[in-house]
């Protein structure tokens, strides 16, 4: 007989505590990894620094009027996308703008550490590009926050896209 109230007490005092932590945990995944840690809270990080993939580049660093960014695609065999322009950003959206008017204008996501591109983007991007290189869905991942390392990033002519 003791030994079955002292089960049912431990079952109750079990199910109580499962309560009140399912209530306590975050409603998405993205949520419960910054709480923990895990990934860098998009509100809180500086998007300054040089972001990579294979040979994909891009910079990001401050500029007078907010920041200068430059992108450059090297799909070899001189099928290559190189720019600048600027940046600006609200919450986890990038607005980006190659060039000096508005043709190559686009809003990429950054979440922390990512930034990407969309999978379409205006006419106007082409002419930053050769043959059949494309900016379209270029994903890249932060190597650096140093803008020293962003501001000397070369393309494959050796301009410098977020230098001086």
């Amino acid at each position: 007989m003791r030994a079955a109230l002292a089960l049912i007490v431990l079952l109750a005092g079990c199910s109580g505590g499962q309560s009140q932590q399912k209530a306590a945990q975050p409603q998405d995944l993205e949520t419960a990894a910054v709480e923990r840690g895990l990934v860098r809270d998009p509100k809180d990080t500086e998007i300054a620094g040089l972001y990579a993939r294979d040979t994909d580049r891009v910079c990001i660093v401050p500029g007078k009027d907010g920041y200068r960014i430059g992108a450059y695609v090297d799909y070899g065999e001189r099928i290559t996308c190189s720019g600048a322009g600027s940046v600006t950003r609200v919450g986890e959206a990038l607005h980006i703008r190659l060039g000096d008017k508005d043709a190559c204008s686009f809003d990429a996501r950054f979440d922390g550490d990512h930034i990407k591109f969309p999978g379409a983007l205006p006419e106007g991007c082409t002419g930053f590009c050769a043959r059949r290189a494309s900016y379209a869905g270029l994903e890249v991942s932060r190597l650096s926050e140093s803008t020293a390392e962003a501001s000397a990033m070369r393309d494959a002519t050796g301009r410098r896209l977020c230098g001086n």
